[in-house]
């Protein structure tokens, strides 16, 4: 077994899981030596169905064997997988490694996206519900490496998001990269192709080098 376990989430909107988000990624991620595997989280379902869904899926692979675990979600897959990285209340073994996250849904206090908040939260989530399960709400000094990606004029998950993300990764001093990419299309996943495309080369280095952190050094 490869010593990363990495659980691709799906984007959709919190109502259905897109496809192209899927398996194609998790192929990739095998490609580059990783197990890994795609979560149906529950969709229409409110919070904190998805999160508790989330960690029992990170708490199964841990006990089928996996040495360290890490998300990697587009769209509100990434919220879902930020929500499980960051929100309060872990489990030793729910924590975990690393956190990829493209064009994610970061925070429920923007107009946009919606539909996420509305499946999610309600159409009629309070202010502190919507701070509550923000994720650069909820980032601190001990929240997992982070990759974050978006596309720079995606229209219906703004840029501002991962803007936000990494300002609070910044602040709370957590490993982190932020990619901004050439690009208006929401949805691209391995974005095959595209500009965009770049993230996956990025990603493959950054998960390379985050590996090589982890191996103790032999004097």
């Amino acid at each position: 077994m490869a010593e990363l376990h990495v659980i691709v989430l799906p984007g959709g909107g919190y109502h259905r899981h897109a496809p192209h988000e899927g398996e194609p990624v998790a192929e990739w991620l095998r490609g580059l030596g990783h197990d890994a595997s795609v979560f149906a989280y529950p969709v229409l379902t409110p919070h904190p169905g998805p999160l508790d869904a989330v960690r029992a899926e990170v708490r199964r692979v841990r006990s089928a064997g996996a040495a360290r675990v890490a998300l990697l979600g587009f769209s509100a897959g990434g919220h879902a997988a930020g929500m499980a990285a960051y929100a309060p209340g872990a489990s030793p073994e729910e924590r975990v490694d690393a956190v990829v996250l493209g064009y994610a849904v970061v925070s429920m206090m923007l107009a946009k996206h919606k539909g996420s908040r509305v499946n999610l939260l309600g159409e009629r989530a309070t202010w502190d519900a919507r701070r509550e399960t923000s994720l650069d709400q909820l980032v601190t000094a001990d929240a997992p490496p982070t990759f974050v990606w978006h596309t720079a004029e995606d229209a219906v998950v703004p840029v501002q998001h991962s803007y936000l993300l990494g300002m609070s990764l910044a602040a709370a001093g957590v490993p982190h990269e932020v990619h901004v990419l050439p690009g208006a299309k929401h949805g691209v996943g391995l974005a095959t192709g595209t500009p965009a495309a770049a993230w996956t080369d990025a990603c493959a280095a950054w998960l390379r080098r985050l590996g090589a952190a982890a191996v103790p050094s032999v004097d």
